[in-house]
């Protein structure tokens, strides 16, 4: 009998404690983690393009990257999460054609020709229209491969801040391993 009261005894004293909720606790609001993704997770074209590098060759700097492949030909567009403009795109096309060829039938009448840039290059500046600025574009040819790199300007932008970007466009051009996009 003392064993079934000292069993009754211990079991209302372990489920008495049991009876009631804990107290709720405050958890303080955590910040949202930022995390920056790279331009290659987009694939296509943007496998060949950083964002870092980008920075490092123009002074702006982009976040938001996207990428199309149709048939012979990978584009990728990136620009700053938020903004339209300034928007640079990266277009790289199969080609068989040959230096002589893109001179004549690639290479817009009036660009300047860029020398050490794969087999052959030039960069020019396009006027603004009504709804985007100036543009900077280099173009250029390596073995198998036909390459556009082209920067639209916001509206309000002068043609010739386009034409500064030719040039540092050519030097980012010269980073970009189109071979193996």
């Amino acid at each position: 009998m003392r064993v079934r009261i000292w069993l009754g005894a211990a079991a209302t004293l372990l489920t008495a404690g049991c009876a009631g909720d804990p107290a709720p606790v405050a958890v303080p609001p955590v910040e949202p983690v930022t995390v920056e993704v790279a331009a290659a997770s987009s694939g296509g074209a943007c496998t060949l393009l950083d964002f870092g590098v980008i920075e490092e060759h123009t002074g702006v700097r982009f976040d938001v990257a996207a990428a199309s492949d149709r048939k012979d030909t990978r584009t990728c567009v990136v620009r700053a999460e938020g903004a339209t403009l300034p928007e640079l795109t990266l277009t790289v096309t199969d080609t068989s054609i040959d230096v002589a060829t893109f001179t004549a039938d690639v290479q817009p009448e009036g660009a300047a020709k860029v020398s050490k840039l794969g087999r052959a290059a030039y960069r020019r500046t396009v006027a603004k229209t009504a709804k985007q600025g100036p543009a900077a574009e280099v173009g250029w040819l390596v073995e198998g491969r036909l390459a556009t790199l082209r920067w639209t300007c916001e509206r309000g932008a002068a043609k010739a801040d386009a034409e500064e970007l030719t040039g540092k466009l050519v030097d980012l051009a010269r980073k970009i391993d189109t071979r193996t996009g």
